[in-house]
């Protein structure tokens, strides 16, 4: 079969103990949901051919187009702490890798395509509502400038999953970078496999940051990009209020995406200590515990680069030491960089730091909405005088006034004006999240109703997050009481 899959499959060239060989497994009567068109056209790829008959069955892996050399991908990892040394892609197969219109090389991998030799007894499935999950969260992810993989089709098997119940089943077309992982390195570390590191480690600065190459220490410079490409994505997380959790070590992309939106969620109101995953149950995931998890998994990275950084392990630990700590540097300076523009701060003042942690204080004790009340931030910067519209989300209004107080004092050394302010507080706070009771919502009309009008709209919505549009002045709202979605699932 010939297909508008311009594939180049470098992973695959790599030795077969790096994955399993292996096609899809048919569905028996697929549906399109929903084709990414933008990415489509992004990826040099034809829609219209995507959205056929024949399309539509490679995007269930109901058939496999020229040029695949479809393979599954081996890894390890630590899960909530405990070491797995085999885990891979379960329930995924990776079609191949296409270089888009920009030069740069993105895999194209069916998730949900059916049992793998990693699939530890699973079915290799996916139920209809975790791929619509992903589907909407990583899009609105993409909207909000985070690195993120993409969603580029949504398809109905026409068979059934099941889990504790039967559901539709369904099959997500995603887009990465890579689908290459901390665990990744993992599963060749734990088997002494000196030579395996070193042949991934090769093929990850030749795709991902080949400046590395020219490097004195390749390996060392690596770690380094890999440790300041976690660095930076963590803090976009915490500043639209995101958690992702599951941050085991097979879900760290080596590429610096955000990777495998299984229990995610969003945050309402302000809790650092919020939990939302059903398998989290002591916490280790939380909100604020994501740049902690994140230095974790990188040092398992680390421990794993260790014969690669020096034949003197005395040299390669203090090597390894040296990456691993400017991981908070790093973080600090984007974490606090990006909440002074939260605040309408474009320079950087003694006290600054202090000022955001004790909006966030007072938010986390009164219940603030978090994206509401950066918003509402936004709106009353252009009233140097008036109250502002953020005074509504708190309950200690002495507390908030005297915040507001020293935050306008704060504003006047700026010399901006105040409508140039609010625009520029607008473009970094976001009017619209993918809210949890949102995205029930949309899979409940999904799975019980077979209607994807919710979804579609709020797919709509969520492409343009930082524009105000009063006709969807209900998608901004916090769910009512009784909307809140206490806890979030994984797919399996």
């Amino acid at each position: 079969m010939t297909a508008p899959f311009p594939f180049d499959n470098t992973y695959a060239r790599l030795p077969e103990r790096f994955f399993a060989r292996l096609a899809p497994t048919p569905v028996r009567a697929p549906t399109l949901i929903r084709l990414n068109r933008p990415l489509a056209w992004d990826l040099g790829l034809d829609a219209d051919w995507l959205a056929s008959e024949e399309g539509v069955e490679t995007l269930a892996g109901k058939s496999v187009p020229t040029g695949t050399e479809s393979i599954a991908t081996a890894y390890a990892g630590h899960q909530f702490g405990g070491f797995v040394p085999q885990l891979g892609d379960g329930r995924a197969i990776l079609l191949g890798e296409v270089v888009d219109r920009n030069g740069l090389r993105r895999d194209i991998q069916l998730k949900g395509s059916g049992p793998t030799p990693f699939s530890r007894r699973g079915d290799g499935r996916a139920a209809l509502g975790p791929v619509l999950r992903e589907y909407v969260v990583s899009e609105a992810m993409a909207a909000l400038g985070i690195p993120t993989t993409r969603a580029l089709a949504a398809v109905l098997t026409g068979e059934k999953v099941f889990r504790e119940e039967a559901l539709p089943g369904a099959v997500l077309t995603r887009v990465a970078s890579s689908h290459i992982r901390v665990g990744t390195f993992q599963f060749f570390a734990a088997r002494e496999d000196t030579e395996g590191l070193r042949l991934l480690a090769d093929h990850v600065i030749a795709r991902h940051y080949p400046k590395a190459a020219q490097a004195e220490n390749p390996c060392r410079a690596l770690l380094d990009a890999v440790i300041h490409a976690q660095a930076t994505l963590i803090p976009q997380w915490l500043l639209v209020g995101f958690i992702h959790g599951v941050m085991n070590t097979d879900n760290t992309s080596i590429a610096g995406e955000t990777i495998d939106y299984g229990p995610c969620a969003f945050l309402d109101a302000y809790d650092p200590a919020a939990v939302f995953s059903a398998i989290d149950h002591h916490g280790r995931y939380a909100y604020a515990n994501q740049p902690v998890i994140a230095h974790w998994n990188l040092t398992r990275l680390a421990e794993c680069l260790l014969p690669l950084l020096s034949g003197d392990e005395a040299l390669a630990i203090a090597q390894a030491e040296e990456a691993l700590g400017a991981f908070a540097p790093t973080f600090d300076n984007a974490y606090r960089a990006g909440l002074r523009r939260k605040l309408g701060l474009l320079s950087e003042r003694d006290g600054d730091p202090e000022l955001g942690r004790d909006l966030l204080q007072l938010m986390a004790a009164d219940g603030a909405d978090f994206t509401l009340t950066f918003r509402a931030l936004s709106e009353g910067a252009s009233d140097a005088a008036g109250e502002l519209p953020a005074r509504k989300h708190f309950k200690d209004l002495v507390a908030f006034d005297a915040w507001a107080a020293r935050w306008r004092r704060r504003l006047a050394p700026e010399g901006m004006d105040d409508v140039v302010r609010q625009q520029a507080m607008q473009a970094v706070n976001p009017a619209y999240i993918p809210r949890n009771h949102r995205i029930e919502a949309v899979i409940r009309a999904a799975v019980d109703r077979n209607d994807f009008g919710p979804f579609e709209e709020l797919l709509s919505v969520l492409s343009k997050p930082f524009e105000h549009r009063e006709s969807d002045a209900d998608y901004a709202k916090p769910p009512e009481a009784s909307e809140r979605v206490h806890q979030t699932f994984c797919g399996t």
